[in-house]
């Protein structure tokens, strides 16, 4: 079974805030002993209020390094971005933000795309200090979605940290092929916390912590493989 620390709060806000809390000392912790910080970020929208928390704090973000766990392969500008919500989040805090898709259509080739996301990486001090995952109430994480490119992500070269995904079925409210951290670069990080809302995300969670290893929801796949304590911060609403 997957062992990992609950925290559970009635709201966002007060999420937000101890969430920041752990953030900070991740990052103080890494530049006291690197002197530099790499986080893997999630998006959706719990993060707004954690970056907002975030940018309160006497930090040395010129120092931090932020990448982001998945993105869609969409335009820079376009609403389905996470990388154009990470520059809204934490652009102003003075950090450098990596993108995982630049430049891009909606036709571009997955595949490709997730081979540029690759090379972008390959700069970085991976493993990141912390990985910050989101979950789907599906159960997926990042962008490891079932379909034709599942096995590669969750199974492929250790040394890959990036790929392009086409899950199928499409979501329907965000239709758009992805590039996503592979499991091991998200299972690699020195730190893992998971953030949540609502009743439905618990119980899936829970489901995929009691099925362990053999879990047939990703979000189950990444924590088992995952040796870094992992944190779960879960709010009712």
């Amino acid at each position: 079974m997957i062992e990992a620390e609950w925290w559970e709060f009635e709201d966002r806000d007060s999420l937000a805030q101890q969430v920041a809390d752990d953030i900070e000392f991740v990052i103080e912790r890494a530049l006291a002993g690197r002197g530099h910080a790499l986080l893997a970020v999630t998006g959706g929208s719990m993060p707004a209020a954690i970056f907002a928390e975030l940018g309160k704090r006497k930090i040395a973000w010129d120092k931090v390094v932020i990448t982001l766990t998945d993105d869609r392969i969409v335009p820079d500008d376009d609403k389905l971005s996470n990388f154009a919500e990470l520059t809204k989040m934490a652009g102003k805090t003075g950090a450098t933000l990596v993108p995982l898709v630049r430049g891009a259509t909606a036709t571009d080739d997955p595949a490709a795309t997730g081979r540029a996301a690759d090379a972008r990486l390959a700069d970085l001090h991976f493993p990141p200090d912390l990985v910050w995952l989101g979950m789907g109430e599906d159960g997926h994480t990042a962008s490891i979605f079932p379909g034709p490119d599942f096995n590669h992500a969750v199974n492929g070269p250790a040394a890959r940290r990036a790929v392009g995904v086409r899950p199928d079925p499409m979501p329907a409210d965000r239709p758009a092929n992805r590039v996503t951290l592979t499991l091991p670069a998200l299972a690699g990080g020195h730190a893992m916390i998971v953030t949540i809302a609502g009743d439905v995300k618990k119980a899936t969670l829970e489901r995929a912590i009691e099925e362990g290893p053999s879990s047939t929801l990703p979000i189950g796949r990444v924590l088992a493989a995952t040796e870094a304590a992992i944190d779960i911060y879960w709010s009712a609403e």
